[in-house]
């Protein structure tokens, strides 16, 4: 498993707000202990606010969130979106100063709990490939927002590939990659797709309903 997956994956399991240790994190990601203090250490560094020390163990103390302040979605959106895309520059002035914005816009953006299909979570922590995920950012607002299924060619992170109809509900910024949180028809179960590893993502005629059990709300990390 790439490191960037592992990463990914360790902020899923931290997500719930409970207290995990990691022994039992190393023996989930089949890593080693001592690889999870350092990306522990990784995590914090990059402003992730995680709460522990080696042998306690580690929890999210807050929830990673910027809400639109006195901008729309939108401007909120391609604000981050600028960030990215400078962060990925090969000028080292240009990527101090888009780490530089992000802090100052985290430090005077409250957190708290998202509750809204059409608002964005964000936070700060080393991913890298932003670009390859802008392609399907269009249809999966606009799905989001229409309350529309789409069709989602997706290939995981062990290279396997999948065909989900899902219910789009809620898109998540992560520094560079993006999440999108589903309802997934086939498992019939919420599921959290990385967007850089979408292949094709296809809306469909069909809409949906909330239907309890299946609406955002519902959903636990």
């Amino acid at each position: 498993m790439r490191r960037t997956d592992r990463l990914f994956d360790i902020i899923q399991i931290l997500r719930d707000g409970k207290l995990h240790r990691a022994q039992d994190m190393a023996a989930q990601l089949e890593v080693s202990t001592r690889t999870i203090y350092r990306d522990m250490d990784t995590l914090v560094a990059s402003g992730v606010p995680v709460q522990g020390e080696r042998g306690v163990g580690y929890m999210i103390t807050e929830a990673i969130t910027l809400p639109p302040l006195t901008l729309s979605v939108a401007e909120m959106e391609a604000l981050n979106l600028g960030i990215a895309i400078v962060g990925e520059a090969a000028d080292p002035d240009l990527k101090a100063a888009a780490l530089s914005l992000g802090a100052k816009i985290d430090a005077v953006s409250p957190s708290r709990v998202i509750a809204q299909a059409d608002e964005w979570k964000f936070a700060v922590y080393p991913f890298a490939d932003a670009t390859r995920a802008f392609a399907h950012m269009p249809t999966l607002r606009a799905a989001i927002k229409a309350r529309q299924k789409v069709e989602l060619n997706y290939q995981s992170k062990r290279n396997e590939r999948t065909c989900r109809i899902v219910r789009p509900l809620h898109m998540e910024y992560w520094g560079r990659i993006w999440t999108l949180t589903a309802w997934c028809e086939l498992k019939q179960a919420f599921r959290v797709f990385r967007v850089d590893l979408i292949e094709t993502a296809q809306a469909l005629p069909e809409l949906f309903v909330d239907e309890p059990g299946k609406t955002l709300a519902d959903y636990t990390p």
